[in-house]
């Protein structure tokens, strides 16, 4: 399985975990069984992410505060985006994956799945991580 597709399963388990605000690997084990995934990379990458993301939630919420527009708050970033950007920032910063392909990834996620704005929403973002955490100068 490809990556990208792999990104999708993964960021359908954390939307998923985002709506029931339950994240535990038990559910990832159900939605492994109820997408009847049997590819052992896959099931670990999503172990992973549910993991990484976990452990690393108030890191990636408080990047996510610090970097949404005045007026804005985590509350009001719809549960789609939320989980897009949250994907990406765990694995520009835990994974090393180049930010320029986290990023890319999940904006052409988000406009598969998301409304005509996030888009440019979610790379606004990304981009303000990005320059926060100094990731634009690591790569070069």
């Amino acid at each position: 399985m490809q990556r990208s597709a792999m990104r999708e399963l993964a960021f359908q388990l954390v939307y998923g975990l985002e709506m029931q605000k339950e994240e535990s690997q038990e559910q990832v084990d159900i939605f492994v069984e109820n997408n009847k995934i049997t590819d052992e990379k896959v099931i670990e990458y999503l172990r992973d992410i549910q993991k990484g993301l976990t452990q690393n939630s108030k890191e990636i919420n408080t990047l996510i505060e610090n970097n949404l527009k005045e007026n804005w708050s985590l509350n009001r970033v719809s549960k789609i985006n939320l989980s897009l950007i949250k994907i990406a920032i765990y694995e520009m910063l835990h994974k090393e994956l180049p930010y320029k392909v986290a990023i890319n990834e999940v904006v052409e996620l988000a406009k598969k799945y998301s409304d005509e704005s996030a888009p440019v929403f979610i790379n606004g973002i990304l981009a303000s991580v990005v320059k926060d955490k100094n990731l634009d100068k690591k790569e070069n």
